[in-house]
């Protein structure tokens, strides 16, 4: 799938918004992903990650990995699609009082190698604080999967990010927002957020 191809999905699913958007980053942004609208169509869904695993498979190979973990909420539909297509069980961590833990019976095996998977990844805060959850459970973090790194490059995970497409969406710092967009209301629409 060429990055064209995984954008057109995007805006067919209307999940490219534009706006004033608050990031969980902290960071604003006039562009917003909503990756829960491009994975509300299982057709698309199953596309994107059919993609996705063939990338992950390129890349590490195709015993590199035991198991999926996703960090919720944005990560869960991705990262059970994506095993699905990897032949491989998923499970997910969620936030307990501000920090990741494997909840509803979810163990690691000790050793586990294990690829965690984002739908949207933009500073890699929030997969690092997964990756220090993996790690207490026993596991190894062998790399990340996400349909978009809009990182522009830059998340420092210290493992292979593997994404469909780079997508470069400008963010801005608090204290630097543009006049322009700081005159429209922030809306904050992830998970973490208002809708």
């Amino acid at each position: 799938m060429t990055h064209e191809e995984v954008l057109s999905e995007f805006r067919d699913a209307g999940a490219l918004l534009e706006g004033h958007f608050l990031l969980t980053s902290g960071r604003h942004s006039p562009l917003y992903l909503q990756c829960a609208r491009v994975m509300m169509s299982p057709d698309r869904g199953g596309r994107l990650c059919r993609a996705l695993a063939a990338m992950v498979r390129a890349e590490l190979g195709d015993d590199a990995v035991d198991i999926v973990v996703a960090p919720a909420m944005g990560g869960v539909i991705v990262g059970y699609e994506l095993a699905r297509h990897l032949g491989l069980d998923s499970i997910f961590a969620e936030r307990v009082e501000g920090r990741f833990a494997l909840r509803r019976g979810f163990t690691l095996a000790p050793g586990a190698r294990v690829l965690v998977v984002e739908d949207v990844v933009t500073t890699g805060k929030s997969s690092l604080e997964c990756f220090d959850c993996i790690r207490a459970a026993g596991g190894e973090v062998v790399a990340e999967a996400s349909l978009i790194d809009r990182s522009g490059g830059s998340a420092a995970l210290g493992v292979p990010l593997i994404s469909l497409a780079r997508v470069e969406v400008p963010s801005y710092a608090p204290d630097e927002v543009p006049a322009a967009l700081a005159a429209t209301p922030a809306v904050k629409p992830g998970s973490r957020g208002l809708a």
